[in-house]
């Protein structure tokens, strides 16, 4: 009986060992993001199951592998162990090899065992990582998921990052956001190998670090008017004895706990301590640190120029800023101090007699090279407690010490000349790193900086530029993003800017450059899709959308209408008016053809499925559509749309006003006279209109329409008036003004726009076409 038993576990241990055989994998199952140096996929598979375990032989080491086994729990129910000597088979054992690089890790899997290769801790924790991605995108779940086996393919992967600095800057000031969503952040840096989170702490709309020595920086600096319902640059200036209430801080305790649970991660936090300008919140808090000592409120909104900044020349402004740093010192271990150094608009200086002092007795020729001076001083405070100084590009602008380390934000220019003077750099620029950037259509997006900067163009970005010579090279140190925060409120805005592009500017950043392939991380993407829904994350699908570019074709009238997607080779289908765009699209190949009103519906598609939202558009015919045009203002020079027939052109624009779909009038009304071929029965008249507060335009105090059959006498047919409402984000609208049906020949269509914003500027009108019907 015992000797049957023994026949009936050894079939069955057998029949097991020849189901996990039948798993093959191919290259196609295997997306880590970032992509490995090096990658072989062998024969065979890993299962993980109740009985495996993890292999250490440090105390860090079984931190790190806590992390994973907690995940692993969450996802699949399973509790794994941890043990010092590794048993004969199904383990997973982390070795440590002093001759691999600091982050470097090799990865062996094969039948029976997984064995993780190190000379540090960073180098386990992005092991782990790998061995996560290697599993089922199941295992991101925050919830137990059945019925999946959780196996993983029989690989060697040795890797390494390409760049030292990889990292995330998070804009605390414009918006707060609490420690609970920083950790959360960083979690999520080291699911993408990121190693730096850098907090920029203070701006003019807040100053959310504790400072003990200073009270009043977060009593009073830490707080503003809430004024959330006005777009950010309409904001208007906050009295200085009204009390702010929307806001918040940190305290050393959090921020103590924020860098402890990053160093566990291998991840550094740098802080930021803006000087000498977008400093109001600091300002607001002690007036005496500024020029003048007049006091200001904490701004709500945007600031421009910027103005109440520091004055150099008062020595107190040096000693209260040495407290600051003391105190920023002991909090945070990071060899930089970041000190921003930007955009500081000196007119204060130049007549403030502290500052002409200080310029006097320090032999200096201007205020520019007063802040030169300033950036010097801080420089030397700063290295006699052993750290380093880091500050976007302006700080170069006088010369600095060899240590200082610069960040390239206002394109590479200012990082190439830093690493031609020897400096370290941080390439960050707009173009490529600047994720507070749309990063799909605007009529589809959440409110954004008016810039653009999709998923595909982050993945082109090369930190090194090609005219470097090798030496030069040497001194860029890696690049990071930057998440500015005026149009990001609340933790899902954040995670819809910052995911996917993080991914792509991950592999940007980790792997080998003549690796990367936009075809081949496309597909990747699919799959850390998945993963990011399982992980409950609010990435942004933009990538799938599918976006149009229209041109009119006046002579014959009709419209040229070009379909496109970010992935290669998209497949896009489309169908016209009511059809079904799941059961009816046609295979997108060339450019659309557009001669009657018609509505217009295209998608990407996946096997054979629309994925994404579905582009919708209607170009529409009108009686007017290709008509004579003229204005007694002219348009203004940036807002010219299609030219003098843009508004009759049938083409609509976007909430972007720079789309080339817009004219746009600003300290004269729009008075446009359209001409009909013949005379022609009509009762209505519809204007497109576009709202932007924060750029400083507003829909008109007043739209009236007036017909004419001679084009001399015209009779008025209807006006609409609107009062000053405030708007945070882009709005669209038609205004229609009908009437009875008149047989006219001539239309004049009149808008004029409000005298003053509510920031007491002059205000744009933008018009995208004018519909008659």
């Amino acid at each position: 009986m015992n000797r049957l038993k023994y026949i009936i576990s050894c079939l069955l241990i057998a029949l097991c060992f020849a189901c996990k055989e039948d798993k093959v994998f191919t290259e196609a199952d295997i997306n880590i993001i970032p992509k490995p140096k090096a990658l072989q996929l062998n024969k065979g598979s890993f299962e993980f199951n109740d009985n495996t375990v993890f292999v250490v032989s440090t105390e860090a080491q079984k931190t790190i592998c806590n992390s994973f086994i907690n995940q692993f729990k969450t996802a699949t129910g399973i509790s794994l162990s941890i043990v010092n000597e590794a048993p004969s088979n199904n383990f997973i054992a982390l070795k440590t090899d002093d001759s691999l690089a600091a982050e470097a890790y090799t990865l062996n899997a094969n039948n029976t065992n997984v064995n993780i290769s190190a000379s540090s801790d960073a180098g386990f924790i992005y092991g782990l990582e790998t061995l996560l991605q290697l599993l089922p995108t199941e295992i991101e779940s925050t919830e137990v998921v059945t019925n999946i086996e959780w196996i993983i393919p029989a690989v060697s992967i040795t890797d390494e990052p390409r760049f030292k600095h990889r990292g995330l800057m998070l804009d605390l000031s414009r918006h707060f956001f609490e420690k609970s969503y920083i950790k959360q952040t960083i979690d999520r840096l080291v699911k993408h190998k990121m190693n730096v989170l850098h907090l920029h702490l203070v701006d003019d709309q807040g100053w959310r670090i504790e400072i003990k020595k200073h009270p009043k920086l977060t009593e009073v600096g830490a707080w503003r008017v809430n004024q959330e319902d006005a777009a950010w640059n309409a904001r208007t200036t906050n009295s200085p004895d009204e009390k702010g209430t929307y806001g918040g801080f940190l305290t050393q305790a959090d921020l103590r706990e924020i860098v402890a649970y990053a160093e566990e991660k291998n991840i550094e936090v740098i802080p930021e301590i803006e000087m000498p300008a977008h400093v109001s919140s600091a300002i607001a808090a002690y007036p005496e640190l500024s020029c003048f000592e007049k006091p200001i409120g904490v701004p709500s909104g945007g600031v421009w120029p910027i103005t109440d900044i520091y004055c150099a020349g008062k020595d107190s402004t040096f000693e209260f800023l040495e407290d600051v740093l003391l105190e920023v010192m002991a909090i945070f271990p990071s060899e930089y101090i970041h000190i921003g150094g930007d955009e500081a608009t000196k007119t204060n200086w130049e007549v403030c007699p502290h500052c002409q002092k200080r310029i006097k007795t320090e032999g200096l020729e201007s205020v520019e090279e007063l802040q030169s001076y300033f950036v010097k001083r801080m420089e030397k405070f700063i290295n006699s407690k052993g750290k380093k100084l880091i500050g976007w590009d302006e700080i170069l602008e006088g010369g600095l010490s060899p240590k200082a380390t610069v960040m390239s934000w206002r394109g590479t220019k200012g990082g190439i000349e830093a690493a031609k003077q020897g400096h370290d750099v941080i390439m960050t620029p707009e173009a490529y790193c600047y994720f507070n950037f749309y990063q799909g259509p605007q009529n589809e997006e959440p409110t954004a900086f008016n810039a653009y900067l999709p998923l595909n163009k982050v993945y082109e970005f090369n930190p090194v530029p090609e005219e470097f010579t090798e030496d030069q090279a040497q001194h860029i140190l890696g690049a990071q993003a930057n998440l500015w925060a005026e149009f990001i409120a609340s933790d899902d805005a954040s995670e819809y800017m910052m995911f996917p592009r993080l991914a792509a500017l991950s592999e940007v950043l980790w792997s080998p450059q003549d690796q990367r392939n936009w075809e081949d991380f496309s597909k990747r993407l699919f799959t850390q899709f998945k993963r990011y829904d399982y992980a409950g994350i609010n990435y942004a699908k933009s990538a799938y959308l599918v976006t149009a570019s229209a041109k009119a074709d006046i002579e014959n009238n009709s419209v040229k209408l070009a379909l496109k997607n970010e992935f290669p080779n998209p497949d896009i289908r489309y169908v016209f008016n009511d059809d079904s765009i799941e059961n009816n699209a046609t295979k997108y190949t060339d450019t659309l053809t557009i001669n009657e009103t018609t509505i217009v519906k295209a998608s990407l598609f996946k096997d054979n499925k629309p994925v994404g939202k579905t582009y919708v558009d209607t170009i529409k015919f009108h009686k007017a559509s290709g008509s004579k045009i003229s204005f007694a203002h002219p348009y203004h020079d940036n807002y010219q749309a299609d030219g003098i027939q843009g508004l009759v052109n049938s083409i609509r624009g976007s909430k972007n006003f720079h789309d080339g779909q817009w004219q746009a009038w600003i300290g004269n009304p729009m008075e446009a006279t359209i001409t009909l071929d013949n005379i022609t029965e009509i009762e209505s008249v519809s204007v497109g209109l576009l709202e932007n507060q924060g750029a400083g335009i507003y829909f008109p105090e007043m739209v009236e329409v007036l017909l004419s059959s001679d084009g001399k006498t015209f009779e008025k047919v209807g006006e609409v008036k609107s009062t000053l409402s405030k708007s945070t984000g882009a709005l669209l609208k038609d205004l229609k003004i009908t009437f009875n049906k008149s047989e006219v020949k001539f239309i004049k269509v009149i808008a004029k726009p409000h005298d003053a914003g509510f920031k007491g500027n002059n205000t744009f009108v933008f018009v995208d076409e004018i519909i008659v019907e």
